[in-house]
């Protein structure tokens, strides 16, 4: 089991309320939500081997090299030596220390690499795994990963963890009409404002998922604009044609990584705290209370 950390602790933050304190009224909201997450997926889908992935550098300077609009709207402070700051809720960055620290005392593995997104981080353990993989996130760009013959699926929170969209290729054709591979495709045709990347005008998702249909992905679409005997509009054609310069880089920036050098860590679901003495330390100083005790019982069993 792959969590994409920084998804589910923002969905923690913003799904519990912020009146959850410490002893001296720090909010602990994320940490505690993220502590409950772990405890109801570990409790519902019994992985043999956890990692909470990390963005090292959420906006790496390689895809912003490709796609200068990547991310940028998110960016609240340029640090011209190493990766520039997300705009976060005030109160959400403190509690992102606190979480490595506990994650780190109960002994999850916890995994993220310099000039790597978390989502390379999951690629690339995807990729190497032998086994089946649940990605856990709320990030749809992580669907492109999903593989049937692989056993690769992504669990997608619709609500907390206990309600769960799971996500296999049978599940992405009915809502996309693409399978793992295609959705890459997809989303970059598309864009995703959300991660500044514009897509190809007048190029939306129902229409891309025409277009990869038709000729079966990026690359027979590009050969596609080149024959004039292709079932594409005038209209396609011309901003296809137009797009081609963000055609050429996007596939880089979209897809993941799978080839990340990964630290030689122990992935296995710890069944006692790696560091007792100082989890009590930190459960004692942040006032984590039920949510630690519950999950340090599932753990046990």
């Amino acid at each position: 089991m792959l969590l994409d950390t920084a998804s589910l602790y923002f969905r923690a933050y913003f799904g519990v309320p912020d009146s959850v304190r410490a002893p001296d009224g720090t909010p602990v909201n994320a940490v505690r939500g993220l502590l409950d997450f772990i405890d109801r997926l570990v409790k519902d889908h019994r992985p043999d081997q956890l990692v909470a992935c990390m963005d090292a550098d959420w906006r790496p300077q390689w895809r912003v090299e490709l796609i200068p609009s990547y991310k940028a709207h998110r960016v609240a402070e340029e640090t011209p030596q190493g990766p520039d700051t997300e705009e976060v809720p005030d109160t959400l960055s403190p509690q992102v220390p606190v979480i490595e620290a506990v994650l780190d005392a109960l002994g999850i593995a916890r995994v993220g690499v310099a000039g790597y997104e978390a989502d390379d981080v999951i690629g690339t353990y995807t990729a190497r795994a032998t086994g089946p993989v649940d990605i856990v996130t709320g990030d749809r760009d992580l669907y492109q990963l999903v593989d049937d013959a692989r056993g690769v699926r992504v669990l997608y929170p619709i609500k907390g963890v206990g309600t769960l969209a799971l996500t296999d290729e049978a599940a992405l054709r009915e809502k996309y009409g693409v399978d793992g591979r295609g959705y890459a495709d997809l989303a970059l045709l598309r864009g995703d404002p959300s991660d500044g990347l514009p897509g190809v005008a007048g190029i939306g998702e129902k229409t891309a998922a025409k277009l990869l249909a038709e000729f079966g992905d990026l690359a027979g679409i590009q050969a596609a604009v080149d024959d004039p005997r292709a079932k594409l509009t005038p209209s396609q054609r011309k901003r296809l044609t137009e797009a081609r310069p963000y055609l050429g880089v996007a596939p880089k920036v979209v897809q993941v990584a799978d080839d990340v050098p990964l630290p030689d860590v122990d992935t296995t679901l710890p069944g006692a705290p790696r560091d007792a003495a100082a989890l009590e330390g930190l459960a004692a100083r942040w006032g984590l209370g039920g949510s630690l005790q519950r999950l340090l019982a599932t753990l046990a069993a």
